[in-house]
């Protein structure tokens, strides 16, 4: 799961096992929210004060679960990076099922997770897609791809719903193409990112499709062929976005302009990357702090309309 640059999962951060309440676990996770997720995080500002708690305790989870991916001792082989994480999943998939924990981050989502009664299959299968990244670092097509990003973003989509109230047949579905435009978006603006880490999140059947190679990620040079690439990956997930629009309208009235807000931040990074034409290897796309606000007060003082 791509995102921001940043250290180790922190001690100072997240505590001593045991060592924290569950109001103190679900502060720990706004702060893993607020200092990894900002664009999310000025979004749940919208939420009414008793659902922000759940938005910080999925993402911390989320969060700290990508830590742990990332930062495994490299000294290691993959293979048992992998089983140090699947040991560490496992303690998260029984502390569900009992509803005990003394780990600082698991503390406030088991709380969340038996409040709300989220799906515990949708957090096995992020889980799945976390641990996919210790030894899967490219994928052939966009379905392979596909395969991934069901658990690691069309299934937190799907289990915000029951944060932000929603009862619609289609509801799940399209909560579920948000998430995985909001991932989506994110392989596009971490492309140095990921590959500094060896990976690439975009599928080598298009790379091949637009004569893009390894080596021109290994020379950080952003060729026409490889603007084309990524306009072509924008192009693709801005499809979702505006399919996505549809779900707005199926969520109770107070969680609406949290998520169009969202939204709309999160597509903005595209329209950036655009405006930077795709030079991926030297800015990072981001929405400045003044644009978050502006694009905010649009939506509460005229709500956006699904595109048709």
């Amino acid at each position: 799961m791509t995102g921001y640059a940043h250290p180790a999962p922190s001690t100072v951060l997240v505590g001593t096992p045991g060592s924290v309440s569950v109001e103190q676990s679900y502060e720990i996770c706004r702060r893993l929210n607020r200092a990894h997720g900002r664009t999310y995080y000025f979004a749940t500002r919208f939420l009414p004060a008793d659902k922000r708690r759940h938005v910080w305790a999925l993402y911390g989870f989320a969060r700290y679960a990508d830590d742990l991916v990332d930062h495994l001792d490299l000294s290691w082989t993959p293979q048992q990076r992998r089983d140090a994480f699947e040991r560490w999943a496992a303690g998260a998939l029984e502390a569900l099922d009992t509803g005990e924990t003394a780990d600082p981050v698991l503390l406030a989502l088991v709380r969340t997770v038996d409040e709300l009664a989220i799906d515990h299959d949708d957090l096995r299968a992020f889980l799945t897609s976390m641990a996919m990244d210790l030894t899967v670092t490219r994928y052939d097509t966009y379905e392979a791809l596909q395969g991934y990003v069901h658990g690691s973003a069309a299934v937190i989509g799907a289990m915000m719903l029951p944060v932000l109230g929603a009862s619609h047949p289609q509801a799940r579905a399209r909560a579920m193409d948000l998430g995985v435009a909001f991932q989506l978006t994110n392989f596009l603006r971490d492309v140095a990112e990921d590959w500094d880490r060896g990976r690439i999140y975009l599928p080598l059947e298009d790379l091949d499709r637009f004569g893009v190679c390894e080596d021109d990620f290994r020379a950080r040079h952003v060729t026409p062929a490889f603007r084309r690439l990524l306009a072509f990956q924008a192009h693709r997930t801005r499809q979702l976005y505006r399919r996505a629009e549809q779900g707005w309208a199926m969520l109770a009235p107070s969680s609406r302009a949290c998520i169009r807000i969202a939204h709309r931040l999160y597509a903005e990074i595209l329209d950036r990357l655009e405006a930077g034409d795709y030079n991926v290897f030297a800015f990072r796309a981001a929405v400045p702090a003044h644009r978050k606000a502006a694009v905010a007060i649009r939506e509460l003082i005229a709500p956006s309309r699904p595109a048709r």
